[in-house]
């Protein structure tokens, strides 16, 4: 294909895969689209292995990587050590989570109070808290390796990294939910926008993906023609193909990989995917103090009720939430019923359109056939 997003990355399909897992970024640029690793809660330690494990089985075929520097967050600039924002933490928040999962025969006594839970909080997430100072040398990590593209997920991208693009001849993507985000991106000189509706998975802004991405599209013609990947609900070949005649060079997409053979979700979370219709995700600030998307559960449904108390900002809320899920996981991974009840996990709207675990290459291929049967539909109807 001509897309400008082929013609950067020197791929054959302009189907950029985001996942956590190694194996489906491998799968899906053998495939001809191109997978970008999630290392959110990497540490360059952690980071160095995986990428060398991509290095080693991708044969040569080009691959990203995605992290998250947000610019504003509790406690940045203040001198706040892990310890100070956990002392933010009112109790009434462990006191809940606790609730939560003691209702469902889930033990979580050690969460309820603040040294037992010290520890978990602490580690909640790897870029949060300690991780910020730490993300430079992830990106390093990052660098040393023949990546293609460094996107991060979460605002503008500091200056130092779009400096790091440059000198390592890397583009630069960030992920935008609005057309004002957008703009900003480009202004601040990322080479690629990734315009991601609310129909998302993860964090998403207010917006749907079919009127977000002409908005886009239109906003940017004065900055020249800086490509866009087109994010959020995309589930289909024939849902890229209608995205891409609305100004998008290529789609991004996740949730659809989740319930693929080789994805690091668990059994449990893979037939919650599959099953789900797309009425079934959440659209919440209570895992991280900001908008993300998730699939239901008994856990989402508790922060939504009226007896809920109002999400606390990021990372206090990533503090609160995380160690209870792992929790959750960790007990649902040795079949606690009450645990696969609360398990939740981010995912957008399209993963209503998945009904089956194959394998991340046969979904690039679905998508590629769904594609041009949607392509031939279009010109049908200029047939005389």
């Amino acid at each position: 294909m001509k897309s400008p997003i082929c013609e950067m990355f020197d791929i054959e399909f302009p189907l950029v895969a985001f996942s956590h897992c190694r194996d489906v970024v491998v799968a899906v640029s053998k495939a001809g689209g191109m997978g970008v690793l999630g290392a959110v809660g990497h540490s360059p330690e952690k980071l160095e292995i995986d990428l060398k494990w991509i290095d080693d089985n991708i044969n040569g075929m080009p691959y990203g990587v995605d992290v998250l520097v947000p610019n504003a967050y509790k406690g940045k600039g203040e001198g706040n050590s892990l310890n100070d924002l956990r002392e933010m933490i009112p109790q009434e928040y462990r006191d809940f989570r606790a609730d939560v999962l003691q209702e469902y025969d889930v033990s979580a006594d050690h969460l309820r109070n603040s040294e037992g839970s010290a520890k978990t909080e602490k580690n909640s997430n790897a870029i949060l808290g300690k991780g910020f100072e730490i993300a430079q040398e992830v990106l390093d990590v990052a660098f040393s390796h023949p990546i293609k593209l460094v996107a991060n997920a979460l605002g503008v991208p500091p200056d130092w990294m779009l400096k790091m693009g440059k000198d390592n001849g890397v583009a630069v993507a960030a992920l935008v939910g609005a057309k004002e985000h957008a703009i900003k991106q480009v202004e601040a000189g990322v080479d690629l926008v990734v315009v991601s509706g609310t129909e998302g998975g993860g964090h998403c802004g207010s917006v749907s993906t079919m009127v977000l991405v002409p908005e886009v599209r239109r906003a940017l013609k004065a900055y020249g023609n800086i490509p866009i990947l087109a994010a959020g609900g995309i589930a289909t070949g024939e849902q890229m193909a209608g995205i891409m005649t609305m100004g998008a060079d290529g789609v991004w997409c996740a949730s659809v990989f989740l319930p693929t053979n080789e994805a690091e979700t668990s059994e449990n979370i893979k037939e919650k995917m599959v099953a789900a219709s797309s009425s079934e995700t959440v659209r919440s600030k209570s895992r991280t103090g900001k908008h993300s998307r998730q699939l239901k559960s008994p856990w989402t449904d508790a922060w939504e009720s009226k007896d809920a108390p109002e999400p606390l900002p990021m990372p206090l809320q990533t503090m609160v939430s995380e160690p209870a899920l792992r929790v959750v996981r960790d007990q649902a991974e040795i079949g606690h019923e009450g645990a696969k009840k609360l398990e939740t996990y981010w995912v957008g709207q399209g993963i209503g359109l998945v009904n089956e675990s194959i394998s991340a290459g046969q979904t690039v291929q679905k998508y590629k056939e769904e594609f041009i049967e949607a392509y031939e539909n279009m010109n049908a109807l200029f047939e005389e």
